[in-house]
């Protein structure tokens, strides 16, 4: 019989055995649901069918809901809910549930790729579902993958909420499906389906396969898990009680699955068959195994990835797992003192906070500075000071720092992690909890253990400003009175009893009065009891079941008194009952009451009257009565004794009935607070001016604590003999202080005249001090008076500095007058006054003047804010003036000094902060810019100029002054990683500078902070190298010198060049067969264009680094002697082939004629002259090509046998190239220039191809819309008249067609929508537009343009229509075709004057009609291409946009200022209705990238969400808008490669540059691992310690420049270790002895120096070349007794005149012969002159006694000499 359903199953009936939510709801109609945003309707070519798109760049402005109304719910009962969904590829999405349990709360559980960590509260579960992505690029996981596939996501909702909140399953109320993803359907059922299953064949199997109408559609042959995922959330193994977990039980456990237990449940993806063996649901085990069971409870969920493969593996114990990695994710614990990429740290013993930048390496010790003291009081306000309960200490408030200071001895103890000044502070009576806030809206307050100084807590408080703190007795109890965000009184209770058991504060209760609230206190008889005070009102409060209530005292006639302070006095024998307590309240009229706390009534009231004796002008001491009254400002009882403080600068001490005062104590200034000491003997006292003290009742003595400007110190000084320091302050006050002890010796006030600047004469006990009336004043420290005034400023001091020695001061004033005076006796005088020196209307600045250490260079800033003039101290003879504002050429606004600093004497160095957060380390001699850093900001901070900077003595640590915060760097070790950054400031640091003894550092801002320096003495510096992880890591410190790393992110996937090795290249007498003995591959490259841009990474467009030798042997180099692009090779024996084979058949050493040198070049330039234009980054600047007159005739391709040289691998893009670079995401083709080469390198395997053949530097690509051809343009070369365009087919990678359409370099190209014609557009000079036809590749149309045009692009909507930009206009061309004719319609159209740009430099299409353009100002306008108008413009950047691409409704632009931003500029289109009344409001910035240089180039997918961009700086960057990174794909010089080197092992090599650079590069990978740079220099020459040197962890590098300097680089370490300067000109060649111990280096007028490396010493110059430049320096190591001399080196030079000296040396002992010397004859003809190839010599590496020569001659020939026959012979 059937049974009869329940009423409750009868409602829920129809929803069995599933229900389709759409159909039911009826979704189409959107009557019952809603829509939101851009949500359409497409078809799916996967499941055939319709499916609802949500999209939109926002996910909460995109979605569907359901119900519509949030009133209404859904009831769906369903266990199971199956949401059938893609996600958009490269997006996040969301997806919203709120499901109702049976106790009708309503929960909301949300799944999306968008968060990173698992979150719930009682109402809320956020679940990271995170798709791995399928890209290489890993910091893309948590977006989407590219690939997305269709996924049923089942969701177990009971499971859900019984898991993770304990309660039953009601029912699911509602849904929303937000942006950006594909939704098919929604489910629901309690039937637990399995989607890769249906059909009848399954019905014996034991699972449920998914319902027909819920299935995926899969073809025949293919399997259900290749084509979609099955995430099942929460896994089965899990296993959960069927009801929810009653408060007395345990948690339950996880059934643990192997050895290790099981995490909490997440989303798992399925995408391989089930085993029905094993379960069908992939689980994910623990990834570090435990033993035990694992407690079920709610944690903090790791993220995890949802796997697309899953492991076929099982043992007996379970099934198999696929292993997935949580990802740990670091969480600040502090909001206020944790930011992004910054970490501050605070150390237990809270010494300092110290913020880290970089990662790997870091400074010895780590932290470098603690700090020690700190000068100052107040800062908020001065009534926060009070006793530790055992009175030996006084906790006080200094500003944003917390002070224990011990009376006895001095010594001060902190509290650091404020970031703002402290308004309140509480400590408990058992000197176990002390509490404080800060003052700054909202208020943030902490708790602390006072006995470690460990904070405990940190909360934020309901109030928005908390003004007082009241602890009970037992600090169980917080109490804080404040005002709200209306500025309405507020009083909360906290709860504290366990924060010191590791609890958490809790709020007791609030209440919001009306009543003014001045003091405030907690009774010491019953923590539910407290008092206050204010204006008008004496309140009693009470904390009774969770409420804060009061009642108003009965003032009587005294009610409308200002009530300022309260105390209770305590019993004599400590009776806690209440009615033995009474309470005092003292007001601004003088007026004191005594109020019975148990009666609630007054009474005594007395008064404090000023009484004088008759005739007498001192105040006696007073009595109560009536007449005006003292102010009383605070008040502490004790048993025996009333302390008051007033405003008339007096503590007095009263017994408690008031008869007479018992002790009193005049301050400088109005008492703010007092307290006594528990045991009644002190009275501590603190002043509205800043002072700290205390008063001792049984000596009768009043000690001073503290001393403390009341403005911000705006300069100090030190001096050295006395230990003393001397401030100003804008408080019109000058202080000097004992640095030993902190306390104040004197104090100079001047009422009308205030000072601006200070310093010590460096002898004497006399101290000047500049004022803003501009006179400069000098004060004796003996007799505490002026000495001497000069007033010759006319305007306010701002710089005061005296020579070390004492003779001479400087000054310098705000109208830009600098004096120079004579200190030599104590009368000083002026010696001179300059006019218009400085720059006028500079702050002061204590680095506003700077002498060097020596006394003989006076450095400022001026004339202007731009430049920085260094002159001589005794002549004041301008040496040199550097403009600071052409420092940064890619920069577009002009850059201003702020400080300047000299460096120690013996380093010559100048520092110049910058107003753009940049130190510019100069040479004061030349100004050559040594090193550069920019300031780091915490991000979010506003960044604030550096106005004092200074370098230790010894030249390790860098000080700066950087907003509230104070910087360090470590200046010795070039590659510093960072600063360390010292917070404690509340206000901007003002000043920083070292003590005399280099031990200590003093900062002066809000107050004067003195920190030890914790670094050893120099004689104890030991700065070993970093470790290996570091040195080839990114994070490169700030500051390059000549040495830096390379600072981006490395890419992810390196790229694997083949493991086949090219043949060696051996001596032989002929050339090969079928060949002219030429050895110059067709794809040489030239250099590119130097550019100016000093901190990007460059990358050269030269020939490819080919290796000799097989990877992997270790011990035979190669050995190579190269100058410039010339280079000649011997390869090396190989370790397992006798002498005598190399050696076989020749009996007669053979001069080896039709060899040709490897790689000539040239320095003319190619095409003809160019004329210069607008600063436009779309003008294209081919590479100066060179190319030797021997090689001119023609070049050989390789043999077919693959012998010769084959290319391997290419290092580098052409940063001078135009749109130089395609990718296409969805095939995967990536191409580039570099050079004459296309290089097609595959981003996953990192695999090359390289497409030669063109005779020119490529200028620009384009690949057509098919992906099929790519088009590729070069300049002229000096053997053809016409710039090439080559065609290659993409799949084959074979030229198709080869066409010559200009004379000059082709600027751009563009293939047209449909790809039947190819548009290509000459240079400046050429100015000619033509059209090809690519059926065949024959030119259709061709015209000559009237101006110079920048760039142009074919209407995507429109075959038929084309647009070029360039200097003022726009021009639409129309193509009308008229069988096989094409002719060309023209409209030009003007840019209107309001945009405010003479040249447009780039345009790109948007969405019909628009065009949007770039201008060389900086602005986008866009046009509507119909009417022919431009209707908006912007400011999109400073700089020329150089790149615009358009996609969706998102705008990409890239300026020269390499500034990558991201525009929304969907709303554009609606306001081409607008018109010229169109407004720029509705476009948006949404992300913005700075590069290394201008952009040239970039691709992007459909979505503009990644891309690929290169840059000026030679450069190609991965660019992921939603995670903000670019991360480094492609890199190399910037310009011109000048020499190779290999290191002894062959693991890497290293290449010089004319951009200044030396790079180290891993050969196995072509990555580049070092970098050291020096700005504004090239190097010329490069040598590789030899390995008998030392250790291999002791490699260096030798580095020749153009100004004669040689610097030693350490490898290990990536420092520079030496620079000297052996050559006045520039050098040529470098090479290392035998032994690593000497350095030869030869220079172009053909000197050889010999130089120590360790020292720097050039004991040796050899002038035996002179004439000539030294083309080459080859040393080999041979006994020369063979030869007749003596020596354990043999060592050749080489020089231009053809001529060869073969010398034998012994360093050690200082001996050097000449062996030989080989002259060699001139070529006959004079067809070469100008472009002679070098003249170069190397020793065989097998036998020293030989060498072989290469250079101009009347024969293209290589001889070989042996030294010991003294001959040569072929």
């Amino acid at each position: 019989m059937r049974r009869e359903p329940r009423p409750a199953e009868a409602l829920t009936a129809w929803q069995h055995p599933f229900l389709n939510v759409f159909r039911h709801f009826r979704v189409d109609e959107w009557k019952r649901s809603a829509k939101q945003g851009d949500v359409a309707v497409v078809t799916d070519k996967t499941l055939k069918g319709a499916v609802y798109r949500i999209r939109g760049s926002v996910s909460a402005a995109n979605y569907i809901q359901l119900p519509k109304s949030s009133t209404q719910s859904l009831g769906l009962t369903g266990r199971y809910l199956y949401v059938l969904f893609r996600p958009l590829p490269s997006k996040h999405f969301v997806i919203h549930l709120d499901v109702s349990s049976k106790d009708n709360q309503v929960i909301r559980v949300s799944f999306s790729n968008l968060f990173k960590e698992f979150k719930s509260t009682a109402t809320w579960l956020q679940f990271p579902l995170v798709l791995e992505a399928r890209t290489p690029q890993r910091d893309l996981v948590g977006l989407a993958p590219s690939g997305a596939r269709w996924t049923c996501l089942q969701l177990d909702l009971q499971d859900v909420l019984l898991v993770y909140l304990n309660r039953c399953y009601g029912h699911l109320k509602s849904i929303r499906l937000c942006a950006s993803l594909l939704v098919r359907n929604l489910y629901t059922s309690d039937l637990c389906f399995e989607p890769a299953i249906s059909g009848a064949q399954w019905a014996k199997l034991p699972v449920t396969p998914m319902p027909r109408e819920m299935a995926f559609p899969v073809p025949k042959g293919e399997s259900w898990h290749d084509r979609y995922i099955h995430v099942r959330f929460p896994s089965e193994s899990l296993k959960v009680p069927s009801k929810p977990i009653e408060k007395s039980c345990s948690p339950p456990e996880a059934v643990l699955l192997g050895p290790g237990p099981q995490p909490l449940p997440c989303p798992v993806a399925s995408s391989k068959p089930v085993r029905f063996s094993v379960s069908p649901v992939v689980q994910t085990p623990s990834p570090t195994a435990q033993s035990g069971r694992a407690a079920l409870a709610p944690r903090p969920f790791p993220e995890v990835s949802l796997s697309q493969e899953r492991s076929d593996a099982s043992n007996a114990d379970g099934p198999g797992f696929h292993s997935l990695e949580p990802w740990a994710q670091l969480e600040a614990s502090d909001i206020h003192t944790a930011a992004a990429g910054t970490h501050v740290l605070t150390h237990e013993s809270a010494e300092v906070p110290v913020a880290r930048t970089g990662s790997c390496e870091g400074f010895l010790p780590d932290p470098v500075l603690r700090l020690k003291g700190v000068i100052g009081f107040g800062g908020h306000g001065t009534r926060q000071a009070l006793w530790t309960p055992d009175g030996a200490a006084v906790v006080y408030p200094c500003h944003a720092v917390i002070v224990v200071l011990l009376v006895d001895t001095g010594e001060q103890r902190f509290f650091l992690g404020h970031t703002d000044k402290v308004s309140a502070l509480a400590l408990d009576g058992s000197s176990s909890l002390l509490a404080s806030a800060q003052a700054r809206a909202p208020s943030v307050m902490r708790l602390w253990d006072f006995q470690t100084g460990r904070c405990l807590c940190l909360f934020r408080s309901p109030m928005h400003v908390v003004c007082s703190l009241s602890f009970s007795d037992s600090g169980a109890l917080l109490c804080g009175v404040g005002k709200d965000h209306h500025g309405r009184t507020m009083v909360v209770a906290w709860g504290t009893g366990q924060v010191g058991l590791g609890g958490e504060v809790v709020v007791l209760a609030k209440a919001h009065t009306d009543f003014d609230v001045q003091a405030f206190r907690v009774t010491f008889f019953d923590e539910t009891r407290m008092a206050s005070c204010g204006q008008g009102s004496v309140r009693l409060w009470r904390l009774r079941g969770g409420v804060l209530r009061s009642c108003p005292v009965d003032l009587g006639e005294h009610h409308a008194l200002q009530f300022t302070d309260l105390a209770f006095k305590q019993a004599r024998d400590g009776c806690p009952e209440p009615s033995a307590a009474m309470l005092f309240v003292c007001s601004r009229s003088g007026h004191i009451l005594e109020i019975d706390c148990q009666r609630m009534v007054v009474r005594h009231a007395r008064r404090l009257l000023p009484t004088r004796t008759p005739g007498g002008p001192h105040p006696q001491k007073q009595t109560f009565s009536s007449g005006p009254g003292i102010a009383i400002s605070s008040l502490s009882v004790s048993p025996a004794m009333c302390a008051v403080g007033s405003e008339d600068g007096f503590l007095r001490l009263w017994p408690l009935d008031f008869s007479s005062v018992l002790l009193e104590a005049e301050h400088e200034g109005p008492v703010s607070s007092v307290c006594v000491s528990p045991d009644g003997l002190r009275v501590l006292s603190a002043t509205s001016s800043g002072h700290l003290g205390f008063l001792d009742t049984l000596s009768r003595v009043y000690h001073m604590l503290a001393r403390s400007h009341t403005a911000p110190v705006l300069a100090l000084a030190m001096e050295q003999r006395r230990g003393q320091l001397a401030t100003v302050s804008q408080d019109r006050t000058v202080r000097i202080w004992d640095l030993a002890t902190l306390q104040q010796l004197y104090d100079f006030t001047s009422s009308e005249d205030a000072p601006c600047a200070v310093t010590f004469h460096p002898t004497r006990p006399t101290f000047f001090c500049g004022f803003s009336s501009g006179a400069v004043r000098s004060f004796s420290l003996e007799a505490a008076e002026v000495l001497v005034e000069h007033t010759c400023h006319r305007g306010a001091v701002t710089g005061l500095t005296a020579t070390p020695d004492g003779r001479l001061l400087f000054s310098s004033c705000s109208q830009g007058s600098l004096a120079q005076y004579s200190c030599a006796d104590p009368q000083w005088h002026v010696l001179r006054v300059a006019a218009d020196m400085v720059c006028p209307d500079a702050p002061a600045s204590p680095s506003a003047l700077a002498v060097s250490r020596d006394g003989r260079l006076l450095a400022f800033v001026g004339p202007s804010r731009c430049t920085v003039t260094v002159m001589g101290s005794a002549s004041l003879d301008e040496l040199l003036r550097v403009d600071i504002g052409t420092l940064d050429l890619a920069s577009s606004r002009l850059d201003s000094a702020m400080a300047v600093c000299f460096g120690p004497a013996a380093l010559g160095h100048l520092l110049v902060s910058t107003s753009s957060n940049r130190v510019v380390v100069l040479d004061a001699v030349s100004g050559r810019i040594i090193r550069e850093s920019t300031v780091f900001q915490l991000p979010g901070v506003h960044p604030e100029p550096c106005p004092s900077l200074t370098l230790s003595e010894d030249a390790r640590f860098l000080l700066i002054a950087a907003g509230r915060t104070i910087k360090v760097w470590d200046y010795a070790t070039q590659a510093s990683p960072g600063p360390q950054v010292y917070i404690g400031h509340s206000e901007p640091v003002q000043a920083v500078a070292f003590s005399p003894d280099q031990q200590q550092v003093l900062s002066a801002g809000d107050a004067v902070f003195l920190w030890d320096v914790l670094a050893p003495t120099e004689s104890d510096q030991s700065f070993p190298g970093a470790p290996p992880a570091c040195k080839t890591g990114p994070g490169a410190g700030p500051l390059e010198d000549a040495a830096s790393r390379a600072s981006e992110l490395p890419r992810q996937q390196v790229p694997k060049p083949c493991q086949a090795s090219p043949p060696r290249l051996g001596v032989c007498a002929r050339p090969p067969e079928g060949g002219d003995g030429t050895l110059s591959p067709s794809d040489e490259e030239g250099p590119c264009e130097e550019s100016c841009d000093p901190e990007g990474l460059g990358q050269a467009s030269g020939p490819p680094v080919l290796t000799e030798e097989e990877a992997g042997r270790a011990g035979d180099g190669a050995w190579a002697a190269a100058v410039g692009s010339w280079g000649l090779a011997l390869p090396p024996r190989s370790p397992g082939q006798p002498r005598e084979q190399w050696r076989a058949g020749q009996g007669r050493w053979c001069r080896c004629r039709g060899l040709r040198t490897v790689g000539a070049r040239d320095t003319r330039n190619s095409g003809a002259p160019r004329t210069t234009y607008l600063a436009s980054c779309k003008a294209f600047t081919p590479a100066r090509v060179s190319c030797s007159p021997h090689s001119a005739k023609g070049t050989c391709p390789p043999p077919a046998s693959g012998g010769w040289l084959r290319l391997k691998a290419v290092v580098g893009y052409s940063g001078n190239g135009r749109a130089n670079m395609v990718w296409r995401p969805d095939t995967g083709f990536f191409a580039y220039t570099c050079g004459r080469l296309v290089v097609v390198e595959d981003l996953h395997s990192g695999a090359q191809q390289h497409w030669s053949g063109h005779s020119a530097e490529i200028s620009t690509l384009a690949l057509s819309h098919s992906a099929q051809v790519l088009a590729s343009a070069s300049g002229r070369s000096s053997t053809t008249a016409h710039c090439q365009i080559r065609v290659w087919d993409v799949s084959g990678g074979l030229c198709q067609h080869l066409i010559f359409p200009h004379s000059t370099t082709v600027l751009a190209l563009a293939f047209s929508p449909d790809d039947r014609l190819l548009v290509t557009l000459g240079d400046h000079d050429g100015r000619t537009l033509a059209l090809w036809g690519t059926a065949t590749y024959d030119l259709v149309s061709s015209t000559r343009l009237p101006e110079p045009v920048h760039g142009v692009a074919f209407n995507p909507w429109d075959a038929g229509e084309l647009t070029c930009v360039g200097q003022g206009t726009v021009t639409f061309w129309l193509l009308q075709q008229r069988g096989a004719d094409i002719s060309l319609q023209v409209r030009r159209e003007p840019v209107p004057e309001a945009v405010g740009a003479g040249e447009l430099t780039s345009l790109c299409y948007g969405a019909p009609p628009l065009l949007y353009c770039g201008t060389s100002s900086g602005q986008v306008c866009v046009w509507d291409t119909r009417a022919g108008r431009c209707f908006l413009s912007w400011e999109a950047d400073d700089g020329g946009i150089g790149l615009l691409l358009f996609s969706g409704s998102r705008l990409v632009s890239g300026s020269s200022t390499g500034r990558l931003r991201l525009w929304a500029v969907g709303a554009v289109s609606e306001l081409r209705c607008k018109g010229s009344g169109a407004r720029s409001s509705s476009v948006f910035m949404e992300h913005e990238l700075v590069l290394d240089g201008a952009v040239v180039s970039a691709s992007f997918d459909d979505s503009v969400d990644m891309g690929v961009v290169g840059t000026t700086a030679g450069t190609l960057w991965f660019v992921s808008w939603a995670e903000g990174t670019s991360t480094r794909l492609i890199s190399g010089h910037r310009s011109k490669v000048n020499e190779v080197v290999f290191s002894p092992g062959e693991s890497h090599c290293a290449t010089c540059s004319e951009d200044g650079s030396v790079r180290v590069w891993a050969l196995a990978s072509m990555e580049l691992v070092i970098q050291f740079q020096v700005l504004n220099q090239s190097c010329l020459c490069l040598a590789w310690s030899p390995p008998c040197c030392g250790r291999p962890e002791q490699q260096r590098l030798a580095a020749g420049y153009g100004d004669g300097s040689l610097r030693i680089f350490s490898v290990s370490r990536t420092a520079m270790e030496l620079k000297m300067h052996p050559h006045p000109v520039a050098l040529t060649t470098v090479a290392f002895s035998t032994d690593g111990q000497t350095v030869l280096s030869g220079d172009k007028d053909g000197l050889v120096a010999v130089s120590h490396p360790c020292t720097g010493t050039t004991f040796r110059v050899l002038s035996d070349h002179q004439g000539a430049p030294i083309s080459t320096i080859c040393v080999t190591c041979k006994e020369c007794e063979d030869l007749g001399v003596e020596g354990t080196d043999l060592w050749l030079a080489a020089s231009g005149d053809q001529r060869v000296s073969v010398w034998a040396s012994d360093w050690l002992r200082n001996h050097c012969e000449l062996v030989d010397w080989l002259s060699f004859p001139m070529p006959a003809t004079t067809e070469t002159q100008g472009h002679l190839p070098p003249s170069l010599a190397a020793f065989c590496p097998w036998d020293g006694a030989l060498l072989m020569y290469v250079g101009p001659g009347v024969y293209k020939e290589v001889i070989i000499y042996n030294l010991c026959q003294k001959q040569s012979a072929c």
